[in-house]
Protein backbone atom coordinates (compact mmCIF):
# COMPACT_ATOMS: atom_id res chain seq x y z
CA UNK A 1 0.00 0.00 0.00
CA UNK A 2 2.81 2.41 0.90
CA UNK A 3 4.61 1.59 -2.35
CA UNK A 4 1.50 2.39 -4.38
CA UNK A 5 0.98 5.63 -2.50
CA UNK A 6 4.57 6.68 -3.12
CA UNK A 7 4.13 5.92 -6.81
CA UNK A 8 1.06 8.14 -7.03
CA UNK A 9 2.80 10.99 -5.23
CA UNK A 10 5.51 10.98 -7.90
CA UNK A 11 3.08 11.57 -10.77
CA UNK A 12 1.11 14.31 -12.52
CA UNK A 13 -2.43 14.83 -11.21
CA UNK A 14 -5.24 15.33 -13.71
CA UNK A 15 -7.77 18.15 -13.33
CA UNK A 16 -10.95 17.00 -11.58
CA UNK A 17 -13.02 18.27 -14.53
CA UNK A 18 -12.78 19.80 -17.97
CA UNK A 19 -16.03 21.78 -17.94
CA UNK A 20 -17.24 24.56 -15.65
CA UNK A 21 -20.66 26.17 -15.71
CA UNK A 22 -21.67 29.80 -15.38
CA UNK A 23 -25.39 29.33 -14.92
CA UNK A 24 -26.57 27.28 -17.91
CA UNK A 25 -23.48 28.15 -19.98
CA UNK A 26 -20.71 25.51 -20.10
CA UNK A 27 -17.13 26.79 -20.17
CA UNK A 28 -14.96 24.09 -21.73
CA UNK A 29 -11.23 24.01 -21.15
CA UNK A 30 -10.70 22.32 -24.52
CA UNK A 31 -12.37 25.22 -26.35
CA UNK A 32 -10.38 27.78 -24.35
CA UNK A 33 -7.12 26.00 -25.25
CA UNK A 34 -8.04 25.98 -28.94
CA UNK A 35 -8.85 29.70 -28.83
CA UNK A 36 -5.64 30.48 -26.96
CA UNK A 37 -3.64 28.53 -29.53
CA UNK A 38 -5.24 30.45 -32.39
CA UNK A 39 -4.45 33.78 -30.70
CA UNK A 40 -0.81 32.79 -30.21
CA UNK A 41 -0.52 31.62 -33.83
CA UNK A 42 -1.93 34.88 -35.20
CA UNK A 43 0.20 37.03 -32.89
CA UNK A 44 3.46 35.28 -33.75
CA UNK A 45 2.53 35.04 -37.42
CA UNK A 46 1.91 38.80 -37.58
CA UNK A 47 5.29 39.56 -36.03
CA UNK A 48 7.11 37.25 -38.42
CA UNK A 49 5.18 38.54 -41.43
CA UNK A 50 6.03 42.19 -40.68
CA UNK A 51 9.67 41.24 -40.06
CA UNK A 52 9.79 39.68 -43.54
CA UNK A 53 8.50 42.90 -45.11
CA UNK A 54 4.76 42.27 -45.13
CA UNK A 55 1.97 44.64 -44.11
CA UNK A 56 0.73 44.66 -40.53
CA UNK A 57 -2.72 43.11 -40.12
CA UNK A 58 -2.38 40.75 -43.08
CA UNK A 59 -2.22 37.53 -41.04
CA UNK A 60 -5.29 38.52 -39.04
CA UNK A 61 -7.20 39.22 -42.26
CA UNK A 62 -6.22 35.83 -43.67
CA UNK A 63 -7.15 34.10 -40.40
CA UNK A 64 -10.74 35.24 -40.95
CA UNK A 65 -10.84 32.71 -43.79
CA UNK A 66 -8.36 30.10 -42.55
CA UNK A 67 -9.71 29.51 -39.02
CA UNK A 68 -13.34 28.64 -39.93
CA UNK A 69 -12.15 26.49 -42.83
CA UNK A 70 -9.68 24.78 -40.51
CA UNK A 71 -12.31 23.97 -37.89
CA UNK A 72 -14.60 22.46 -40.51
CA UNK A 73 -11.72 20.51 -42.04
CA UNK A 74 -10.62 19.21 -38.66
CA UNK A 75 -14.09 17.93 -37.90
CA UNK A 76 -14.51 16.36 -41.35
CA UNK A 77 -11.22 14.47 -40.99
CA UNK A 78 -12.27 13.15 -37.59
CA UNK A 79 -15.68 12.00 -38.84
CA UNK A 80 -14.20 10.34 -41.95
CA UNK A 81 -11.45 8.46 -40.10
CA UNK A 82 -13.72 7.52 -37.17
CA UNK A 83 -16.92 7.04 -39.16
CA UNK A 84 -17.85 3.92 -37.18
CA UNK A 85 -18.59 6.13 -34.17
CA UNK A 86 -21.40 7.93 -35.98
CA UNK A 87 -22.71 5.64 -38.73
CA UNK A 88 -24.03 2.11 -38.66
CA UNK A 89 -26.51 0.11 -36.65
CA UNK A 90 -27.37 1.73 -33.33
CA UNK A 91 -25.41 4.93 -34.09
CA UNK A 92 -26.68 8.51 -34.22
CA UNK A 93 -25.37 10.29 -37.37
CA UNK A 94 -26.41 13.66 -35.94
CA UNK A 95 -23.58 13.31 -33.42
CA UNK A 96 -21.15 13.82 -36.31
CA UNK A 97 -22.10 17.50 -36.08
CA UNK A 98 -21.68 17.65 -32.29
CA UNK A 99 -18.25 19.23 -32.04
CA UNK A 100 -18.87 19.94 -28.34
CA UNK A 101 -17.90 16.37 -27.48
CA UNK A 102 -14.50 16.76 -29.12
CA UNK A 103 -13.06 15.37 -32.30
CA UNK A 104 -10.80 17.54 -34.47
CA UNK A 105 -8.18 16.06 -36.79
CA UNK A 106 -5.10 18.18 -37.40
CA UNK A 107 -4.65 16.90 -40.95
CA UNK A 108 -8.09 18.07 -42.01
CA UNK A 109 -7.61 21.36 -40.19
CA UNK A 110 -4.33 22.06 -42.01
CA UNK A 111 -5.68 20.97 -45.40
CA UNK A 112 -8.94 22.91 -45.40
CA UNK A 113 -7.41 25.74 -43.39
CA UNK A 114 -4.89 26.01 -46.22
CA UNK A 115 -7.76 26.46 -48.65
CA UNK A 116 -9.10 29.30 -46.54
CA UNK A 117 -5.64 30.86 -46.36
CA UNK A 118 -5.31 30.57 -50.14
CA UNK A 119 -8.59 32.46 -50.58
CA UNK A 120 -7.36 35.17 -48.23
CA UNK A 121 -4.02 35.42 -50.03
CA UNK A 122 -5.73 35.65 -53.42
CA UNK A 123 -7.89 38.52 -52.20
CA UNK A 124 -4.86 40.39 -50.87
CA UNK A 125 -2.58 39.55 -53.81
CA UNK A 126 0.20 37.91 -51.80
CA UNK A 127 1.92 34.51 -52.20
CA UNK A 128 0.53 31.70 -50.04
CA UNK A 129 3.94 29.99 -49.51
CA UNK A 130 5.34 33.16 -47.94
CA UNK A 131 2.38 33.36 -45.55
CA UNK A 132 2.80 29.67 -44.70
CA UNK A 133 6.45 30.26 -43.80
CA UNK A 134 5.52 33.16 -41.52
CA UNK A 135 2.83 31.29 -39.60
CA UNK A 136 4.52 27.87 -39.39
CA UNK A 137 6.04 28.24 -35.87
CA UNK A 138 2.81 29.73 -34.54
CA UNK A 139 0.75 26.83 -35.87
CA UNK A 140 2.86 24.16 -34.20
CA UNK A 141 2.82 26.12 -30.92
CA UNK A 142 -0.97 26.37 -31.22
CA UNK A 143 -1.13 22.61 -31.63
CA UNK A 144 0.84 22.21 -28.41
CA UNK A 145 -1.47 24.60 -26.55
CA UNK A 146 -4.44 22.68 -27.92
CA UNK A 147 -3.06 19.46 -26.39
CA UNK A 148 -3.65 20.99 -22.97
CA UNK A 149 -7.33 20.58 -23.80
CA UNK A 150 -6.79 16.81 -23.97
CA UNK A 151 -5.24 17.03 -20.51
CA UNK A 152 -8.36 18.70 -19.10
CA UNK A 153 -10.59 16.24 -20.96
CA UNK A 154 -8.52 13.35 -19.56
CA UNK A 155 -8.27 11.74 -22.99
CA UNK A 156 -5.83 10.50 -25.65
CA UNK A 157 -3.23 9.25 -23.20
CA UNK A 158 -0.81 6.34 -23.42
CA UNK A 159 -0.45 3.00 -21.68
CA UNK A 160 0.26 2.30 -18.02
CA UNK A 161 3.55 3.50 -16.58
CA UNK A 162 5.17 4.03 -13.17
CA UNK A 163 7.52 6.74 -14.37
CA UNK A 164 7.77 9.85 -12.15
CA UNK A 165 5.93 11.92 -14.73
CA UNK A 166 3.06 9.44 -15.12
CA UNK A 167 -0.39 10.99 -15.49
CA UNK A 168 -3.02 10.13 -12.91
CA UNK A 169 -6.42 9.15 -14.32
CA UNK A 170 -9.50 9.64 -12.15
CA UNK A 171 -13.02 8.29 -12.38
CA UNK A 172 -15.41 11.07 -13.38
CA UNK A 173 -19.15 10.94 -12.88
CA UNK A 174 -22.12 13.01 -13.95
CA UNK A 175 -22.72 16.15 -11.90
CA UNK A 176 -26.47 15.43 -11.91
CA UNK A 177 -26.22 11.72 -11.07
CA UNK A 178 -23.02 10.36 -9.45
CA UNK A 179 -24.07 6.84 -10.42
CA UNK A 180 -23.46 7.64 -14.10
CA UNK A 181 -19.89 7.66 -15.42
CA UNK A 182 -19.12 10.75 -17.53
CA UNK A 183 -15.46 11.07 -18.45
CA UNK A 184 -15.82 14.10 -20.71
CA UNK A 185 -18.37 16.30 -18.97
CA UNK A 186 -18.29 14.87 -15.44
CA UNK A 187 -16.30 15.58 -12.30
CA UNK A 188 -13.95 13.49 -10.16
CA UNK A 189 -15.29 13.08 -6.63
CA UNK A 190 -11.86 12.20 -5.23
CA UNK A 191 -8.19 12.20 -6.22
CA UNK A 192 -7.65 8.46 -6.01
CA UNK A 193 -6.16 7.40 -9.37
CA UNK A 194 -7.60 4.40 -11.17
CA UNK A 195 -4.41 4.24 -13.29
CA UNK A 196 -1.18 6.08 -14.06
CA UNK A 197 -0.38 6.44 -17.77
CA UNK A 198 2.00 8.06 -20.24
CA UNK A 199 1.02 11.75 -20.62
CA UNK A 200 1.17 11.79 -24.42
CA UNK A 201 -0.37 15.27 -24.39
CA UNK A 202 2.76 16.48 -22.59
CA UNK A 203 5.10 14.62 -24.94
CA UNK A 204 3.48 16.26 -27.95
CA UNK A 205 3.38 19.69 -26.33
CA UNK A 206 7.11 19.60 -25.60
CA UNK A 207 7.90 18.17 -29.03
CA UNK A 208 5.89 20.91 -30.72
CA UNK A 209 7.73 23.64 -28.84
CA UNK A 210 11.00 22.09 -29.96
CA UNK A 211 9.82 22.04 -33.58
CA UNK A 212 8.81 25.72 -33.33
CA UNK A 213 12.28 26.65 -32.08
CA UNK A 214 13.88 24.58 -34.85
CA UNK A 215 11.81 26.31 -37.56
CA UNK A 216 12.57 29.79 -36.17
CA UNK A 217 16.29 29.03 -35.97
CA UNK A 218 16.52 27.43 -39.43
CA UNK A 219 14.43 30.18 -41.01
CA UNK A 220 16.74 32.85 -39.61
CA UNK A 221 19.93 30.94 -40.42
CA UNK A 222 19.03 29.75 -43.93
CA UNK A 223 16.53 32.48 -44.92
CA UNK A 224 13.97 29.88 -45.89
CA UNK A 225 11.30 30.89 -48.35
CA UNK A 226 8.75 29.58 -50.86
CA UNK A 227 7.12 27.34 -48.27
CA UNK A 228 10.28 25.64 -46.99
CA UNK A 229 9.86 26.80 -43.38
CA UNK A 230 6.33 25.40 -43.46
CA UNK A 231 7.61 22.13 -44.92
CA UNK A 232 10.19 21.91 -42.12
CA UNK A 233 7.42 22.37 -39.56
CA UNK A 234 5.31 19.65 -41.18
CA UNK A 235 8.25 17.23 -41.34
CA UNK A 236 9.24 17.90 -37.73
CA UNK A 237 5.71 17.61 -36.40
CA UNK A 238 4.86 14.41 -38.25
CA UNK A 239 8.11 12.79 -37.12
CA UNK A 240 7.10 13.29 -33.51
CA UNK A 241 3.44 12.52 -34.09
CA UNK A 242 4.39 9.09 -35.46
CA UNK A 243 6.00 7.78 -32.27
CA UNK A 244 3.59 9.57 -29.97
CA UNK A 245 0.61 8.15 -31.86
CA UNK A 246 2.01 4.64 -31.42
CA UNK A 247 1.96 5.15 -27.63
CA UNK A 248 -1.72 6.08 -27.43
CA UNK A 249 -4.29 3.54 -26.23
CA UNK A 250 -7.56 5.25 -27.19
CA UNK A 251 -9.76 3.63 -29.82
CA UNK A 252 -8.75 4.46 -33.40
CA UNK A 253 -9.32 3.26 -36.94
CA UNK A 254 -6.67 0.71 -37.90
CA UNK A 255 -5.15 0.13 -41.33
CA UNK A 256 -3.18 -3.12 -41.57
CA UNK A 257 -3.21 -3.23 -37.79
CA UNK A 258 -1.68 0.25 -37.40
CA UNK A 259 -3.48 3.45 -36.36
CA UNK A 260 -4.56 5.47 -39.38
CA UNK A 261 -2.86 8.63 -38.09
CA UNK A 262 0.47 6.81 -38.08
CA UNK A 263 0.16 6.07 -41.79
CA UNK A 264 -0.93 9.64 -42.50
CA UNK A 265 2.03 10.98 -40.52
CA UNK A 266 4.48 8.85 -42.49
CA UNK A 267 3.04 9.90 -45.86
CA UNK A 268 2.87 13.59 -44.96
CA UNK A 269 6.41 13.46 -43.57
CA UNK A 270 7.71 12.06 -46.86
CA UNK A 271 5.85 14.71 -48.86
CA UNK A 272 7.17 17.52 -46.66
CA UNK A 273 10.79 16.36 -46.98
CA UNK A 274 10.49 16.08 -50.76
CA UNK A 275 8.99 19.57 -51.01
CA UNK A 276 11.64 21.05 -48.68
CA UNK A 277 14.49 19.98 -50.97
CA UNK A 278 12.62 20.52 -54.23
CA UNK A 279 11.77 24.14 -53.32
CA UNK A 280 15.44 24.85 -52.66
CA UNK A 281 15.89 25.49 -56.38
CA UNK A 282 13.69 28.58 -56.07
CA UNK A 283 16.36 30.37 -54.05
CA UNK A 284 16.09 32.42 -50.88
CA UNK A 285 12.88 33.78 -49.47
CA UNK A 286 10.60 36.10 -51.39
CA UNK A 287 11.61 39.75 -51.81
CA UNK A 288 9.86 42.08 -49.32
CA UNK A 289 8.16 44.07 -52.09
CA UNK A 290 6.29 40.97 -53.24
CA UNK A 291 4.65 40.66 -49.81
CA UNK A 292 2.83 44.00 -49.94
CA UNK A 293 0.17 42.80 -52.37
CA UNK A 294 -2.80 45.03 -52.97
CA UNK A 295 -2.20 46.86 -49.70
CA UNK A 296 1.14 48.08 -50.99
CA UNK A 297 -0.37 49.28 -54.28
CA UNK A 298 -3.13 51.32 -52.66
CA UNK A 299 -1.20 54.60 -52.17
CA UNK A 300 -0.20 54.72 -55.85
CA UNK A 301 -3.79 54.12 -56.94
CA UNK A 302 -5.01 56.92 -54.71
CA UNK A 303 -2.32 59.25 -56.12
CA UNK A 304 -3.34 58.45 -59.71
CA UNK A 305 -6.94 59.20 -58.82
CA UNK A 306 -6.00 62.58 -57.40
CA UNK A 307 -4.03 63.54 -60.49
CA UNK A 308 -6.99 62.78 -62.77
CA UNK A 309 -9.64 64.31 -60.53
CA UNK A 310 -11.74 67.33 -61.48
CA UNK A 311 -11.03 69.93 -58.79
CA UNK A 312 -13.37 72.88 -58.14
CA UNK A 313 -11.88 76.38 -58.24
CA UNK A 314 -12.65 79.20 -55.89
CA UNK A 315 -15.89 80.09 -57.74
CA UNK A 316 -17.25 76.55 -57.49
CA UNK A 317 -16.48 75.73 -61.14
CA UNK A 318 -14.03 73.09 -62.28
CA UNK A 319 -10.39 74.02 -62.80
CA UNK A 320 -9.46 74.75 -66.37
CA UNK A 321 -6.33 72.63 -66.10
CA UNK A 322 -8.38 69.56 -65.23
CA UNK A 323 -11.45 70.03 -67.38
CA UNK A 324 -11.41 67.69 -70.41
CA UNK A 325 -12.65 70.35 -72.78
CA UNK A 326 -10.22 73.05 -71.70
CA UNK A 327 -7.38 74.18 -73.91
CA UNK A 328 -5.11 73.88 -70.89
CA UNK A 329 -6.10 70.26 -70.29
CA UNK A 330 -3.16 67.86 -70.83
CA UNK A 331 -5.40 65.58 -72.86
CA UNK A 332 -6.56 68.50 -75.03
CA UNK A 333 -3.03 69.77 -75.53
CA UNK A 334 -1.88 66.35 -76.63
CA UNK A 335 -4.63 66.16 -79.22
CA UNK A 336 -3.98 69.62 -80.69
CA UNK A 337 -0.23 69.03 -81.00
CA UNK A 338 -0.74 65.99 -83.22
CA UNK A 339 -1.53 66.38 -86.95
CA UNK A 340 -4.84 65.10 -88.26
CA UNK A 341 -4.14 61.65 -89.65
CA UNK A 342 -7.69 60.97 -90.76
CA UNK A 343 -7.92 59.81 -94.43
Amino acid sequence: MNTAAASFLASIPSPDRGVWHIGPIPIRAYALCIIAGIVVAIWLGERRWVARGGTKGTILDIAVYAVPFGLVGGRLYHVITDWHRYFGEGKDPIQALNIVNGGLGIWGAIALGGVGAWIGCRRKGIPLPAVADAIAPGIVIAQGVGRLGNYFNQELYGGHTDLPWALEIYSRVSIDDPRIEDTLNGVALNNIPIDTVHPTFLYELLWNLGVALLVIWADKKLRLGHGRAFALYVAGYTLGRTWIELMRTDAATLVFGVRVNVWVSILVFAGAVIYYFAARSRGEREAPETLKGKDGDQPDEELDGEENAVVPNGNGATSAADEPGSAESPARAERTDKPDTKD
